[in-house]
């Protein structure tokens, strides 16, 4: 895997454990981070050593993890080794991010107040504000995070600048259910990843299809397509890193819902139509990347269809089913949209082809009136996780080679976000 394929390479985050059964999940998170190219110095409080020990962090990030304020062993600044009993000030100096994981309800409430009484807390409170976020994962019991005590204490943590976390819900350590859990080691990645990226979408309501379409021949079968949905999962992902308010609509996929996307599931072509159409009246960028059928059957049985032993198949016919994209496109926002209009609605449409790739994608993005056209070969990309893009607009054609399509995704939405910026 290449340096450059590295989710977090080259960011310097502090990794700091306060007291929680939680902390387990530090464990994995810590992995996390090192596999996707962060060098990642733990400290942990007092506390925390009674849920994680030293031995299991720092085997896991590769670094001494530091404990105690008065610990004088030499930490390394900007390639320097520096042993001045200041490991508070020295450990923040050059990191990207302090993370807290878990953050307890007593730790929030110390950083609340700036309480500093111990090498964590004194870190938090020491380190350069506008150089070094700080971002806190909660983790407690369900009442302690419905105090209104800890509601107020993250509000101003929140308006203090600092980055609070979801937290998950479901069952607690001590046998309760409700909110209150840390982050998934993955959650937190995923949110950690998405702080970094570049907002070049801040403020952009995306609406995305994505996937196949089901059409109904009776109650047990039907007609569909190879369509995975990985791509548009992909872009609504990198979409929502890039700072846009994302809306998902989903034919009948197994993929798990992006985190921050707002998901809404459908299963044929008429359920999708009518949802990109409520939709895309609160939409500012339409993206329809879903695989939809091109016709359904005329009548669906309202039972099983039967053999019955003569060797008579039965007759289907079929109706064409809506285009959602050129519905959309052709609309006044649509229009506005092709023109470049800052009011208007800017359509991608995708074209999944067998062949003349690039003739098909120009004669389709004429047809469906949009301004950028996306074209891949879908036998080679459905079900894959990889694939090859052509960027079709009215004046040139741009090659995307093959790569993964969590990259494809990242360079699409930044191909977007330049148009878009240029006709501003």
């Amino acid at each position: 895997m290449s340096n450059s394929s590295l989710e977090l390479a080259g960011k310097n985050i502090v990794l700091g454990l306060s007291g929680g059964i939680a902390a387990y999940k530090a464990a994995e998170l810590c992995r996390a981070m090192v596999k996707e190219g962060a060098s990642v110095q733990v400290v942990m409080t007092e506390a925390a050593e009674h849920f994680m020990t030293k031995v299991t962090m720092q085997a896991l990030s590769g670094r001494q993890v530091f404990g105690s304020q008065w610990d004088d062993t030499a930490v390394r600044v900007n390639g320097e080794g520096i042993a001045n009993n200041m490991p508070h000030i020295n450990l923040t100096r050059g990191a990207d991010a302090i993370v807290i994981a878990p953050c307890s309800a007593d730790f929030m409430a110390k950083l609340l107040h700036g309480r500093a009484d111990e090498l964590l807390s004194l870190m938090c409170l020491a380190r350069p504000i506008a150089e070094v976020p700080l971002i806190l994962a909660p983790a407690m019991n369900r009442e302690m995070w419905a105090n209104p005590a800890t509601q107020r204490n993250v509000a101003q943590l929140k308006q203090d600048g600092n980055t609070v976390l979801d937290v998950g819900e479901g069952d607690q350590a001590c046998g309760e259910v409700g909110d209150g859990r840390m982050l998934e080691a993955d959650e937190i990645l995923a949110d950690l990843i998405a702080f970094f990226t570049p907002k070049s979408l801040l403020g952009q309501k995306v609406l995305i299809t994505a996937g196949p379409t089901y059409e109904a021949i009776d109650p047990v079968r039907g007609i569909t397509n190879l369509s995975s949905g990985k791509m548009g999962f992909a872009i609504a992902r990198a979409a929502y890193e890039a700072g846009a308010d994302v809306t998902l609509i989903a034919g009948p996929v197994s993929l798990s819902t992006p985190r921050g996307v707002k998901r809404v599931d459908v299963k044929s072509a008429h359920n999708m139509m009518l949802a990109a159409v409520k939709y895309a009246d609160y939409a500012t960028i339409f993206i329809a990347s879903a695989a939809v059928a091109d016709w359904r059957p005329t009548n669906p049985a309202d039972q099983k269809l039967k053999k019955d032993g003569t060797g008579d198949v039965p007759q289907l016919s079929f109706v064409e089913n809506p285009d959602i994209l050129a519905t959309i496109a052709q609309s006044e926002r649509g229009k506005k949209g092709l023109s470049g209009m800052p009011d208007g609605l800017f359509c991608v449409g995708f074209a999944a082809e067998s062949q003349d790739l690039l003739v098909n994608a120009q004669a389709k993005r004429i047809r469906k009136g949009v301004p950028l056209l996306v074209g891949n070969i879908g036998p080679a990309t459905f079900g894959q996780d990889d694939n090859a893009l052509l960027l079709v607009d009215a004046k040139s054609v741009k090659e995307l080679t093959r790569a993964s399509k969590r990259e494809l995704a990242k360079q699409l939405v930044a191909d977007i976000a330049a148009r878009l910026g240029q006709s501003a």
